[in-house]
């Protein structure tokens, strides 16, 4: 994925507005809906392919034996997880009890993990349930572990639609499930 180009100032050639440019153009793949996917009935959407991919392919941070955790390949800071049921479901109250208890189990460990790594102040848990209620995947039901510091954000989401994201997902990823209690007992 490219990075950022920074242009100087001056939106036209000659003409200086006092503003600097930060272009984020691959952030439009995600705008406009493009790696959407198309079908997301079981076995085809992204979370059910997930798992069959290696470990560092596929974002994995760690697998348990009813959920995985993943890095989201949009994040909205670096180290934004996401603890993901194997089994297709779309709505939180279908899960089992064995898959409840695992999701939370492993959102505690991603918590834990995160302030190892990276120290944040706090985190941003949820689930979108529905396309209406901001799931981007509304088929597959996952659970957001979104860590925070204080400054986190400023003007870019507001201004310009765009997050910037100091590190590169498989160097987050990397960390992580280096860090993840157990790393070097499998496809780590």
């Amino acid at each position: 994925m490219p990075g950022p180009v920074v242009e100087p100032r001056g939106g036209r050639p000659g003409v200086d507005d006092g503003l600097d440019r930060l272009w984020t153009p691959h952030r439009m793949v995600y705008i406009g809906g493009q790696d959407k996917p198309v079908d997301d009935t079981a076995g085809q959407c992204p979370f059910c392919r997930i798992p069959a991919l290696p470990d560092a392919d596929g974002l994995v941070v760690a697998r348990g034996a009813t959920a995985y955790v993943v890095l989201n390949l949009y994040p909205y800071n670096p180290g934004h997880l996401m603890v993901v049921p194997y089994r297709h479901v779309s709505d939180y109250t279908d899960l089992t009890e064995t898959e409840t208890v695992e999701v939370a189990h492993l959102t505690q460990t991603a918590m834990r993990v995160v302030r190892a790594v990276s120290a944040p102040d706090g985190f941003n848990l949820g689930m979108n349930q529905g396309a209406v209620a901001g799931a981007g995947i509304a088929a597959h039901l996952h659970q957001h572990v979104v860590p925070r510091w204080s400054g986190d954000a400023n003007f870019l989401p507001i201004v310009a639609q765009t997050k910037a994201v100091p590190e590169l997902l498989a160097d987050t990823r990397a960390k992580l499930a280096a860090a993840w209690p157990g790393a070097g007992e499998g496809d780590a």
